[in-house]
């Protein structure tokens, strides 16, 4: 909503299939149907500048538009997308006799964001206008994705308000040759244009010319905007590269906060959602974006489709299809220690001498700027401060495997492995450098003391920190005694569900087997009911009733007994042995029908 004004980026009928930028006043204001001004659109973001607040040209406010959509300027084998701005004056009444009720300052241009990994161009997601004191100085910040599946990355780009408008009022246009019979070919134009500028507002020297509105415009610079609305040149990027390119999940919104540190600069916040539930905080060092925090706001992996900032009250507002989640811009109470605090850089934070802990900058009162002097426990020459690490006691065998776990506070600090206070070689094939120390095969030689350094740089000062200890012990040697403590025992390690998913598979998948074997020999009459009996003979001497005879319980014999179905070639069997003697004669007898069988595919 501007000044009562609607303006709306969507489709006219309920097919989508016609797109325009709409404006719903006392007389509604639109895009004309053409591929030209609009190709197949991906709406995106929409936001009003005042650029008329302190303009001796007399400029009008403008209205931004964002959106992606199918390049009609480039010749490709297939459809091409392409990011797009475009533009309209708040002041716009259309035309008199050509684009009535018609947009006759639409201008766009294609928005760039160049990814190195990519060829493709990357498509803009969402965009956030931070607003400085004076518009000129404004800054629009973009996220942007790829649109090949291929390509696991994802672009945060910075675009001057002032660069934006200076495209559209000072670069060329691109206009429409039809060459080769029927095909079209987009070029730069480079004739005269006519007066004054198409596709500008009304300002003083139009007033001058007596145009005091739109619909006073000349037809020539009205033909000129409906057939050529896209300018040549790109907006190019702050710096012409992105500030953040991150790879995993894709971002889908972002909000900027600037932020006056303890150090008296200012930095330069970014909160970026992505598409499975996270929030990842970025600060601006040196020209340099670093990531220092990622919150999880929802259990389930849904994409952040909504980020509001309030800086009034220092939160942070999320929404997604699962419901909306707020937290604060900082939680500096979970930096415990000073160097923790410091390390983070974040300058939402500051370490609080006077208390003892990190708080928020707003509820300081006793601070230290200088960083030598917020980290009074570490070493003034080396900078190093070692935290107290009890060592861990561990025992191995020659030939075996070994993993040391070293899970360091922060993405940015490198890790750093001693044995016996001596670095250990990067280039040994049985040591691997990342989150833990794996020693592939273990000998003698391998026992000492193993230990675990974070270093992390800031200011252009290093800290270190000693992370964890170990102390490796040959097996022998302890079972030997030679001055060595009792280790004591270790805990058992907790089996989950998950770890016995692997087992429980297969063991359903067997009883699931065997219970359709038993079904299919009792179905074919392998196997007798417990209400059907076998009968047993003796071998040999006869058995005193009640007892069995073990010989005879080994003899089986079955009896083929024709059926008076002859012509169904059916018999009924006879089993006997095993049972007990003194069974009646009905139980003794077991009749199963059985069939034979031409195919011998089936036997």
């Amino acid at each position: 909503m501007v000044d009562g004004a609607l303006y709306s980026a969507t489709t006219l009928n309920f097919l989508g299939s016609e797109p325009l930028l709409l404006r719903s006043l006392t007389t509604a204001l639109r895009t004309e149907f053409q591929a030209m001004w609009l190709n197949e659109p991906q709406f995106v973001s929409m936001v009003e500048v005042p650029e008329s607040v302190g303009n001796v040209e007399g400029d009008d406010d403008k209205v931004y538009l964002f959106f992606s959509e199918i390049a009609v300027e480039y010749d490709f084998s297939s459809k091409l997308a392409v990011s797009r701005v475009a533009r309209v004056c708040k002041k716009d009444k259309g035309g008199q006799r050509i684009l009535q009720k018609k947009w006759t300052s639409f201008l766009k241009a294609r928005l760039d964001c160049p990814v190195l990994e990519s060829s493709l161009p990357f498509l803009v997601q969402d965009v956030f206008l931070w607003r400085a004191s004076d518009w000129r100085n404004s800054v629009f910040y973009a996220v942007f994705t790829p649109q090949s599946a291929s390509v696991d990355l994802s672009a945060v780009c910075a675009y001057s308000v002032t660069a934006v408008g200076d495209v559209f009022s000072k670069g060329k246009f691109k206009t429409p040759v039809t060459v080769e019979t029927s095909h079209t070919k987009w070029v730069m134009y480079s004739g005269e244009l006519p007066v004054p500028r198409p596709g500008a507002c009304i300002d003083n020297t139009a007033k001058q010319m007596g145009i005091m509105t739109t619909l006073d415009l000349p037809d020539k610079v009205l033909q000129f905007v409906q057939t050529q609305p896209l300018m040549d040149p790109a907006v190019e990027p702050l710096s012409g590269r992105p500030l953040l390119v991150k790879r995993g999940a894709a971002f889908t919104r972002i909000v900027v906060d600037r932020v006056t540190a303890l150090d008296g600069q200012n930095y330069t916040v970014m909160f970026v959602g992505t598409d499975n539930g996270f929030v990842q905080k970025a600060v601006n060092y040196d020209g340099e974006m670093v990531i220092i925090e990622e919150m999880q706001l929802f259990h389930q992996p849904v994409p952040i489709e909504i980020l509001r900032l309030s800086v009034a009250t220092g939160q942070l507002y999320a929404g997604s299809s699962h419901g909306a989640a707020q937290v604060s811009l900082s939680v500096c109470g979970r930096y415990r220690s000073c160097l923790d605090c410091v390390l983070a850089r974040d300058p939402y934070c500051a370490w609080n001498l006077a208390e003892g802990r990190c708080t928020a900058l707003p509820h300081l009162q006793s601070l230290q700027t200088r960083y030598d002097t917020l980290v009074p426990t570490c070493t003034r020459k080396s900078l190093m401060c070692l935290w107290p690490a009890a060592p861990e006691n561990m025992t191995f065998t020659t030939g075996m495997s070994i993993k040391l776990p070293c899970q360091q506070g922060s993405k940015r600090a490198a890790v750093h492995w001693l044995k016996d206070d001596q670095p250990l070689n990067p280039s040994d094939e049985d040591y691997v450098h990342e989150d833990s120390l794996l020693i592939l095969r273990t000998s003698a030689a391998t026992a000492g003391r193993y230990e675990c350094r974070s270093v992390e740089s800031a200011k252009g000062r290093k800290y270190t920190a000693t992370v964890a200890v170990y102390k490796l012990l040959l097996n022998e040697t302890v079972n030997e005694g030679k001055d060595v403590k009792p280790l004591p025992p270790q805990p058992k390690p907790r089996t989950t569900g998950h770890d016995l998913l692997p087992l429980q598979v297969p063991l359903v998948a067997l009883a699931v087997t065997l219970a359709v074997l038993l079904a299919w020999n009792l179905y074919r009459g392998h196997l007798c009911l417990p209400g059907c009996r076998r009968t047993q003979e003796s071998a040999g001497s006869p058995s005193s009733p009640g007892q069995t005879n073990p010989e005879a319980a080994e003899v089986s014999e079955i009896t083929l007994l024709p059926n008076r179905n002859i012509n169904n070639n059916h018999f009924s069997v006879t089993f006997a042995g095993g049972m007990d003697t003194t069974a009646s004669p009905r139980d003794k007898r077991c009749s199963v029908p059985l069939q034979y069988i031409d195919d011998e595919s089936e036997i």
